[in-house]
């Protein structure tokens, strides 16, 4: 939906790890309260080959043609790859596919991804497994694969129901974490995690025909050296030291919830039982690794080792006789533990109860079942019935790996883990630390995200500079006004006035928990931020990710663009300077031979196309959010002059500096080659017979809206604060509507009505 902005105060750009999309929508191909139509077409014969016996292993992408229908969209791709996926699902009978859009075409993409799995899911009664645990991994806030089940048609022959699960690659883990520029491993049996050596090329050790641990990035570099000095510390350091050591190069706050997901649910198949099934991302924003979690049929109560997985012992869960450093050595640290213990009990009262999970497992059994009745391959692997799938759900089948029904093993795996639970009071949990990249004439914004098992927390970010001198401490707020984001969302934010000179910050930040306990991030050292004097009065003022009906380029055509603005007394030169998007990459656009007066706005396409003109550059701006920068001449060392790393941004709307210049970023209403200007708070309603009530107003409790028509069901009405925070958002059909609002904070509100192609002010509310 094309949207005008409404009234928007100051925002300022929550950066890095906490304005990455960690968990990108799931529209539209993975959408999930229907089932889509997936069609491949291609020659009789190739198909033929693709299931010939002799050929499980073939990984020959075969030329097909691609359709998918959701009732939203439909859309055709011609000239795609197709081929057989997985493991041990080449040899079954229901055969698990891979779809790749960027085999034949290089480049293309379909919606962002260039790859799509279609797993059969064999094995799994229920079709729903690993569904229902990529939807729990989303709930307990780990980044891993989006999912939804498709029916998969291939020369228009029905071949049955599938999951659709998000590719992992590359164009994953930018979407994630902004960059896909580190070594991504994948890792599968025997990937162990056991120290090797010294040597990183020991950890290119084969299995069969493939890696255990399987480059899948860099592969040309094939360097190994970051995997083996993770494996090295995990391994070698005295348990004393390990937090010291391993939380610089590892997410662990991360890892510690996965790891109470694979206990949780009984996926025994990853590292922490199989040495099998994850992937590794060494991000290259943070320096630390990523877990991202892979293949999860064989979960809730699935054995094929005659082992009551829904009572085994959270802390004895890896295999006794074999070592699993990922497990066994995290938890020898007391603080992991009781973190682990208390990211345990949270997720069993939040996610993991029956109220939660068994409206969610039958809601996905009604959706699907019609699909499954007519699923021509559903039981030539073990012989599962129509009833087999009614009952999978709720009680044990008569087959070797199946002695739990889904919400049998919810129950039990439940019950079990409630029992074992050793709980300690813990010190607050500090994550996902980050800053802006100012320079000296700019303020410092700093957040982190804060968790603990009681209320009242003290959280301050504390900083020196040039390592001299004892640290001031600044309080830091959770109240959607202090550089935070969303109000009580556990993450707080502060704003550091500019320090006006070129400095070494080194910062880190301090929570002390109403229980005396106190908590330092990091752990055993400081962030170090370094600011830098502004030479040249050049900034990047403006810029739109996606443009779809703002301003078109002399081409005719809607392509990203970006502002430049010389916000100094005396022109500049702008040929011997580099424009990009990559931060390792400062030297990727050159700018044209052009200079820049004092207050000048200057236009450039971010369209990929410099066949267009010299103000079209080599990239273009991801709407995902990622880096850009303006870096100084060669002869200056391609010294940073002016940088930002963004969030995800909405179509049609730009983010830009107020201040022009030297101002924080928000978002804005376009002004492409202007000066940048708050959005007005007042659009005009288009139909001006349409009327509105709103009352009572001051309100405490609940706001009513009135219309003298009835609206049709593609209307919503949102709420925001006087930061131009979002902070509701309903759907209203019908004349009436009632909003909820005692959960908000006393204050000054904007009322908005957004239509399909416009958004129209209706006025001030105040919370009293």
């Amino acid at each position: 939906m094309k949207k005008m902005m409404p009234f928007l105060s100051t925002i300022f750009l929550i950066t890095q790890l906490i304005s990455q999309d960690l968990f990108p929508d799931l529209e539209p191909i993975y959408k999930d309260d229907l089932v889509p139509r997936v069609d491949i077409t291609l020659p009789p014969d190739s198909l033929d080959l693709i299931l010939a016996f002799g050929n499980e292993e073939s990984d020959y992408h075969f030329h097909a043609t691609f359709q998918f229908d959701n009732g939203v969209i439909k859309d055709t791709l011609p000239d795609v790859g197709f081929r057989l996926r997985g493991n041990t699902s080449r040899y079954s009978q229901k055969k698990s596919f891979k779809v790749s859009f960027n085999t034949y075409e290089q480049g293309r993409k379909w919606h962002g991804i260039e790859k799509l799995n279609l797993n059969g899911e064999h094995n799994d009664p229920s079709v729903s497994r690993s569904k229902i645990c990529w939807d729990l991994l989303r709930e307990i806030g780990v980044p891993a694969s989006r999912a939804n089940h498709v029916r998969l048609y291939i020369n228009d022959e029905y071949f049955g129901l599938y999951a659709n699960v998000e590719h992992i690659d590359e164009e994953f883990v930018k979407t994630r974490f902004g960059n896909n520029s580190g070594n991504l491993y994948k890792c599968l049996w025997p990937a162990d995690m056991i120290y090797l050596g010294e040597d990183p090329d020991l950890y290119k050790m084969m299995n069969g025909d493939r890696r255990a641990y399987e480059l899948i990035t860099n592969v040309e570099q094939d360097d190994y050296r970051d995997l083996a000095e993770l494996i090295d510390i995990l391994n070698n350091t005295p348990i004393s030291n390990l937090r010291c050591e391993l939380e610089p190069i590892l997410n662990i706050h991360t890892f510690l919830k996965a790891m109470v997901f694979d206990i949780l649910t009984s996926n025994w198949d990853g590292p922490l039982f199989n040495k099998n099934n994850f992937y590794l991302y060494h991000n290259q924003k943070t320096g630390k690794f990523e877990y991202i979690p892979y293949d999860l049929d064989n979960t809730f109560g699935i054995d094929w080792f005659n082992i009551d997985w829904a009572d085994r012992n959270i802390y004895s869960w890896g295999p006794s006789n074999e070592l699993r450093p990922l497990y066994w050595r995290i938890l020898e640290v007391p603080e992991y533990r009781d973190r682990f213990s208390y990211l345990m009990d949270q997720v069993i009262h939040r996610s993991f109860q029956e109220a939660v999970l068994f409206p969610k497992t039958e809601a996905i059994r009604n959706m699907i079942i019609p699909f499954v009745i007519g699923d021509p391959y559903y039981s030539r692997d073990y012989g599962f019935s129509q009833q087999d799938f009614n009952n999978s759900f709720s009680q044990p089948l008569p087959y070797n790996h199946t002695p739990y029904g889904i919400k049998d093993f919810i129950s039990a795996r439940r019950n079990a883990v409630m029992a074992q639970l050793q709980l300690r009071d813990i010190p607050a949990i500090i994550s996902e630390v980050s800053n802006n990249l100012p320079n000296a004439n700019q303020d410092i914004q700093i957040q982190a995200r804060v968790e603990d098992d009681n209320a009242g927390l003290d959280v301050r970010a504390c900083y020196r500079l040039n390592g001299i001198g004892d640290f001031a401490c600044f309080t830091m707020f959770d109240d959607g006004m202090h550089a935070d984001g969303t109000d009580n969302d556990n993450v707080y934010g502060v704003v550091i006035p500019a320090i006006g000179a070129a400095v070494d910050m080194e910062y880190e930040i301090r929570v002390f928990d109403n229980m005396g306990k106190l908590s330092i991030e990091p752990v055993c050292d400081t962030k170090v931020l370094s600011i830098k004097n502004v030479v040249i009065e050049l900034a990047i003022n403006e810029f739109m990710a996606s443009n779809d009906s703002t301003i078109t380029d002399d081409f005719d055509e809607f392509d990203d663009w970006l502002e430049i603005y010389n916000y100094g007394l005396t022109p500049i030169y702008l040929g011997d300077k580099y424009l990009t998007d990559k931060l390792d990459n400062p030297t990727k656009w050159a700018f044209p031979d052009q200079t820049i007066q004092p207050g000048e706005y200057m236009l450039f396409w971010a369209d990929e196309d410099m066949d267009q003109g010299e103000n079209h550059t080599n990239f273009k701006i991801s709407a995902s959010g990622e880096y850009l920068g303006i870096y100084d001449s060669d002869a200056n060392s391609n010294s940073l002059i002016d940088g930002i790393e963004f969030g995800a941004q909405e179509t049609d709307l730009s983010f830009g500096r107020i201040p022009n210049g030297t101002g924080a970023f928000q978002v804005l209403s376009p002004t492409p080659g202007a000066s940048n200007e708050v959005a007005s708070p007042v659009i005009d309603l288009n139909d001006k017979s349409l009327t509105y009530q709103i009352f009572p107003n001051p309100v405490r409790t609940v706001l009513h809206i009135e219309s003298n028509q009835f609206l049709p069901d593609v209307n919503f009405i949102v709420l925001y604060n006087s930061m131009g925070q979002k902070v509701l958002k309903s759907k209203w059909s019908g004349a009436h509507l009632s909003l909820t609002l005692a959960q908000l904070q006393d204050g000054l509100y904007f009322l908005f009505l957004e239509e399909v192609s416009s958004v129209h002010s209706l006025g001030k509310v105040i919370k009293q």
